[in-house]
């Protein structure tokens, strides 16, 4: 008897969300409640999934299922970021029973919306591109073994490659809006991983000119919003504080030879 109570509780509970909508970039943005079946264990993209079963709001009327974006659903990919009362996060990760509901969710809007919560992180492609976010080889052939890296660079060197380029951080970055063109923390953390490498390191003065450039670490407010919020922990207000005097120290060298 009691185990048939604690099955119709669990059946009565409910999850609240409110959703901020848009149907395009030009659209107007406007919010939508939903109301969906509780299950134990349930996260933010199981609640998004229950309304693409039965896209019907709180107050009973059909809509539009919501769109979202997800892949590993194990806070591996980084797609399903978005923000979640009031703090960039990932979805796949976020459990109702750890929200206030109810559960607001918003894209991220340090990018351009494409629908609801999908966003365009082209920003983000851009700016590895520009800190030339790669080990460059020549050819797709046989190279043999990479050189080798002391054991304590490699383990400081593993945690910023951990980096999934969610845009959580910069999607928390005050300096980073419409106004302005700063790369980003993540940027910024890479170019000091790739700089590292043996090999990467070959690009080394060209991620410098980079980050001396338009929107480059000299844009960096030092406002350590993007550490609190990094999913994987990674320290990107160190990575910054050890770019800023490797740039600076180059832009001195330049000065001198110049």
């Amino acid at each position: 008897m009691a185990v048939r109570e604690q099955e119709l509780g669990t059946r009565q509970r409910t999850v609240r969300l409110i959703v901020e909508r848009q149907e395009d970039a030009q659209s107007a943005v406007y919010t939508e409640e939903f109301e969906v079946p509780w299950r134990p264990g349930m996260n933010v993209i199981a609640a998004l999934m229950e309304i693409q079963r039965n896209p019907v709001n709180s107050k009973g009327q059909p809509v539009r299922p919501v769109t979202w974006e997800m892949n590993c659903l194990e806070e591996v990919c980084g797609a399903c970021m978005m923000v979640i009362n009031g703090k960039p996060r990932q979805a796949c990760s976020a459990l109702v029973d750890q929200l206030t509901q109810p559960i607001y969710l918003k894209p991220a809007r340090t990018f351009p919306v494409v629908r609801d919560l999908v966003v365009n992180r082209t920003r983000m492609f851009d700016a590895l591109k520009r800190v030339k976010a790669w080990v460059p080889i020549d050819g797709t052939y046989d190279l043999g073994p990479g050189p080798k890296m002391a054991e304590a660079e490699r383990q400081w060197a593993y945690e910023l490659s951990k980096c999934f380029t969610c845009g959580a951080c910069v999607e928390a970055c005050p300096n980073v809006n419409e106004k302005t063109s700063f790369i980003g923390p993540f940027a910024i953390s890479q170019a000091r991983l790739f700089n590292t490498h043996p090999t990467g390191a070959m690009h080394k003065e060209e991620r410098f000119e980079a980050l001396l450039g338009e929107g480059g670490i000299h844009e960096c407010g030092n406002s350590q919003n993007c550490v609190q919020v990094c999913p994987k922990g990674i320290p990107l207000t160190t990575s910054i504080a050890a770019m800023n005097k490797d740039v600076n120290r180059y832009a001195f060298s330049s000065w001198l030879r110049s």
